[in-house]
């Protein structure tokens, strides 16, 4: 028996090392997702299993008739902690480097096994350290969160500008008409799922004007992003307005779904458990495709805050490139390579993305709700209109700004 346990123990170990070996071939960026991906789910594991453990260490449980949503965000707020410090360690790290024949190049791209370790470490430790810690880790968690939210807005306009300039940049009727499709496509949806809202969170016989105001201003907000975009003197485009739009009734939607159960207003309390199921799976689907993406564009922009389409926002890198420039090997007597894409910026999404996900698994720390809801309450309700009011003031400052400063370079 002993054998045939060292043997499964040594192919277990061969096996983590090859797939370590691969990944690192391919591209980091794959594992550092990956890696993201896996802490998600130990947070949502935790946070519905863990309660029982956590009751019996007594620097958690400080005192009696704690509720169970208090052990509930403790469990989350240590993984995200964890999660946080070996993505902000990495981070700090990686400041200055500007070329693949930087030795911490090596460290970005490989080491796979020891980062592993490094995590799951952190992320055990995170269970023995004081609760005022963390207690100061959920506020500051806050602010980070809602970082993260703005950078996904960012990285949301710069998403669409680019995707519009693509297809204009191919000069041929079929990507014309593709994009007017989209477009009208886009606007319907828009439209359609506002109307839907006002079914479904202004109910008859109850005065819901909070939930109307932020419904009609929805509507004026898509209506004002196609007038400015269509502006002769403002060089903008359709598309970008419609998926801007088609962004702001989802956050609308994420808003009003996220009152109280008990709020009148809320048509959806009766299926209260399966919108909040809901909610969460395209929040976090929403967060790893935000992090996927800040990867691929973001980090490699040298002025991330420039405007949309700018040449100096930089381009696209494919996530997977058969020449392996991520690999840090270069050949001898070669001139270094510059990074595709910047390793600090790139952690710090991460790390950012892991405060927003530890609020969005506990309601941004409130215990105004039962701990059967993710996502509900009137924190989370402001976080996601006041998200989307920033949206449409972003991307309308994108479109007016070359005529405000005019001897501002933005294109």
């Amino acid at each position: 028996m002993s054998c045939l346990a060292s043997c499964c123990a040594s192919l277990t170990c061969g096996l983590c090392t090859s797939v370590a070996s691969g990944i690192t071939k391919r591209s980091a960026r794959i594992a550092y997702c990956g890696l993201f991906g896996i802490s998600l789910i130990l947070s949502w594991v935790l946070r519905e299993v863990a309660t029982p453990l956590l009751k019996h260490l007594s620097w958690i449980n400080t005192s009696e008739n704690l509720p169970k949503e208090y052990f509930q965000i403790q469990a989350v707020l240590r993984v995200s902690l964890g999660n946080f410090l070996f993505f902000g360690i990495l981070a700090l790290i990686m400041i200055g480097v500007k070329d693949q024949n930087d030795r911490r190049d090596s460290w970005h791209h490989g080491g796979w096994i020891a980062k592993m370790l490094i995590w799951t470490l952190l992320t055990i430790l995170m269970f023995f350290l004081p609760n005022v810690v963390i207690t100061i880790y959920g506020i500051l968690s806050k602010f980070g969160a809602g970082l993260f939210l703005l950078v996904q807005v960012i990285i949301l306009l710069d998403a669409t500008h680019s995707w519009n300039d693509s297809w204009v940049a191919k000069d041929e009727q079929k990507w014309y008409v593709a994009l007017l499709v989209i477009s009208v496509v886009c606007y319907l949806a828009a439209f359609t799922f506002s109307g839907i809202l006002f079914i479904w969170f202004n109910p008859s016989g109850h005065d819901c004007g909070l939930n109307v105001f932020f419904i009609v201003m929805t509507l004026i907000l898509a209506f004002a992003f196609a007038v400015i975009a269509l502006h002769p003197k403002v060089n903008g485009s359709l598309l970008p307005a419609s998926v801007v739009s088609v962004y702001c009734a989802y956050l609308c939607y994420t808003g009003l779904s996220s009152e109280p159960r008990g709020y009148e207003c809320n048509g959806l309390h009766k299926k209260s458990k399966a919108v909040t199921t809901s909610t969460l799976v395209l929040g976090m689907l929403t967060t790893v495709l935000s992090v996927l993406y800040s990867a691929l564009r973001a980090g490699s922009s040298t002025t991330f805050l420039s405007p949309p389409s700018s040449p100096r926002a930089g381009g696209t890198t494919p996530l997977l490139q058969s020449d392996d420039p991520e690999s840090g090997k270069e050949k001898k007597g070669a001139e270094a390579r510059p990074v595709t894409y910047s390793y600090t910026f790139f952690h710090l999404i991460f790390a950012l993305a892991s405060m927003y996900s530890a609020m969005l698994l506990s309601g941004w720390t409130s215990s105004s709700e039962s701990s059967d809801y993710i996502d509900v309450g009137w924190t989370s309700v402001w976080v996601r209109i006041c998200t989307e009011w920033v949206t449409a003031a972003l991307y309308v400052w994108s479109l007016v700004a070359p005529l405000i400063l005019p001897d501002r370079e933005f294109y």
